[in-house]
């Protein structure tokens, strides 16, 4: 018998077809109870495909008495009990580079959106207002010059980089560990966080969540910006402090925020869905065929090479080590 693998819920459909054709494919659409009961459904399955709306805790991942891999849908995986997985013998694996363009080129787009008011003079044009060229409409502001500060020097990070020089922004950085390489390559200037805050008149923010940096982004860190800064978030929700960040908007503290992530995803602060000077996105920053397809790939590669006893090629990075 086809050995049993389980998709929390689908996704690109050749990847589906690959799967269907070489395993006995449970899907399932949603996450937590249903999850739970699946899991109690079909002990024996040996794959779970998961995504980061899916919460893989200690009581799932015991439910699955014969998993051997936990194979996550996106290169972040706080959805996991990462310690709990790996004492259980489990193969985590995740989706790195294949999603990196896709998220860097998302970035810019936000860095536009928020600096040239895009979002805002799409609105107001819809809505009958303009009613002519006008020396002081929606003035926005020009990147040539300005510094951009991305927290997190990684793969999205230095895509971003590689973009924003196209653009006239000088980049400065603060990651752990720091890249000197990168710095003697292309110039870039190392600074401590605190630094990076205070400088930038855009904060890109581009490093994974850990409870450590719960709320990294809170009223202290949003007050010591420049006035008139931006603040771009394409990495996770719980690293910054959405009411805090919403109080800085609504007092135009700050020129304004581009965001994909938030921190009670799917729910957003009401307070933010209503000002002008956010642009709000659902979490696309992967959301192009070719990165879709890819991530999709490579979950199913992960699971081939585990369930063949082959030891995965994307594992997590706690598990290289």
């Amino acid at each position: 018998m086809d050995k049993k693998v389980i998709l929390t819920k689908k996704y690109i459909k050749e990847a589906v077809d690959q799967l269907e054709r070489q395993f006995n494919l449970v899907i399932v659409e949603g996450s937590g109870k249903n999850l739970s009961r699946i899991l109690t459904d079909h002990k024996d399955a040996e794959a779970l495909i998961g995504f980061l709306s899916d919460t893989i805790d200690k009581d799932i991942i015991d439910l699955g008495e014969n998993l051997k891999i936990l194979a996550n849908y996106a290169v972040g995986y706080n959805n996991i009990d990462i310690k709990y997985a790996v004492k259980k013998g489990l193969y985590v694996t995740h989706t790195p580079d294949v999603l990196t363009n896709a998220t860097a080129d998302l970035t810019m787009a936000l860095i536009l959106a928020v600096s040239r008011r895009i979002v805002e003079s799409d609105l107001f044009l819809r809505r009958g207002e303009f009613k002519g060229w006008d020396a002081n409409l929606l003035l926005g502001k020009e990147l040539n010059g300005s510094v951009l500060g991305i927290l997190g020097m990684g793969r999205i990070g230095q895509a971003v980089a590689r973009r924003a020089v196209g653009f006239g922004l000088q980049v400065i950085y603060y990651s752990e560990p720091r890249t000197p390489e990168i710095e003697r390559k292309y110039g870039y200037e190392f600074v401590s966080f605190k630094k990076l805050v205070e400088r930038a008149d855009i904060v890109s923010v581009h490093i994974p969540y850990t409870p450590a940096v719960h709320h990294l982004f809170n009223k202290d860190v949003f007050d010591r910006m420049k006035p008139g800064a931006i603040f771009i978030n394409t990495a996770r929700g719980p690293l910054m402090n959405e009411a805090d960040l919403t109080e800085k908007l609504e007092k135009n503290e700050s020129f304004g925020a581009g965001l994909d992530v938030y921190e009670f995803e799917p729910r957003v602060n009401e307070g933010l869905t209503k000002l002008k000077n956010a642009v709000l996105v659902p979490h696309i920053g992967s959301a192009t065929y070719k990165a879709r397809l890819g991530m999709a790939s490579m979950t199913v590669n992960s699971v081939k090479q585990a369930l063949s006893g082959q030891i995965p090629d994307h594992l997590i990075p706690e598990l290289k080590k």
